[in-house]
């Protein structure tokens, strides 16, 4: 399963890359407010910032939501990096434009999905990467994971070379959680991919082998 972090915060992406587990990028408009990143000469030096750092896809997210916008800004955002992933949303304009790009041979990225048919749709106008959000889904007490499996399920059923890209991942067991469900991909916070490090038999093991350690050395001085 691919790890994909959901930021735009610099710093961040580059400790995932650092970590050496990191396969690519999410971004989306309040993602890029909440790093200060404001106006489109900004918004665009901060994607090929991004590009800069990940060897991995990169989602940048449309804002347009009319056909004809949606496939502007989409081939300018794409002009940007060959790891360009044009981000759009789950809506009729969203669909008609995937297939364009699908066809223009421009990688996509259908967001905002919550259900299995909007995935089967995605699917069927060739989207790259489905986002079904597991987070919004658990918030509205519906089983975001049972969504994963069916869309696995369906897409399984037919080949569809779609990846599956779990969004709205929001701690360490939703990550765990989505690779058995057969997530191609989840994108989550710095602190949910990290968080995987963590288990106190660790650090009681580490503790006791560097204190045997320890003893062990100074008994043969």
């Amino acid at each position: 399963m691919k790890f994909f972090i959901d930021t735009a915060n610099l710093a961040d992406i580059q400790e995932a890359q650092n970590l050496g587990v990191l396969d690519g990028v999410t971004t989306n408009p309040s993602l890029m407010a909440k790093e200060g990143i404001c106006g489109a000469e900004n918004v665009v030096d901060h994607y090929k910032a991004i590009c800069a750092i990940t060897d991995g896809d990169v989602s940048a997210e449309v804002i347009a939501v009319h056909y004809d916008e949606i496939i502007r800004e989409g081939l300018e955002l794409a002009k940007l990096d060959d790891r360009i992933v044009v981000k759009v949303p789950m809506i009729r304009e969203g669909i008609k434009a995937i297939k364009y790009f699908s066809n223009a041979g421009i990688k996509t990225n259908c967001t905002l999905v919550f259900s299995a048919g909007q995935a089967l749709l995605a699917a069927k106008a060739g989207a790259t990467y489905v986002s079904p959000f597991l987070g919004r889904l658990d918030d509205i007490s519906t089983d975001g994971l049972e969504l994963i499996s069916d869309i696995r399920l369906i897409y399984d059923n037919y080949e569809f070379p779609t990846q599956i890209l779990a969004a709205s991942v929001r701690h360490a067991m939703h990550i765990v959680n989505c690779a058995k469900f057969g997530a191609d991909v989840t994108t989550s916070p710095l602190s949910a991919i990290t968080a995987l490090l963590k288990h106190p038999l660790t650090d009681s093991g580490l503790a006791q082998f560097l204190a045997d350690h320890k003893r062990v050395s100074e008994g043969n001085n």
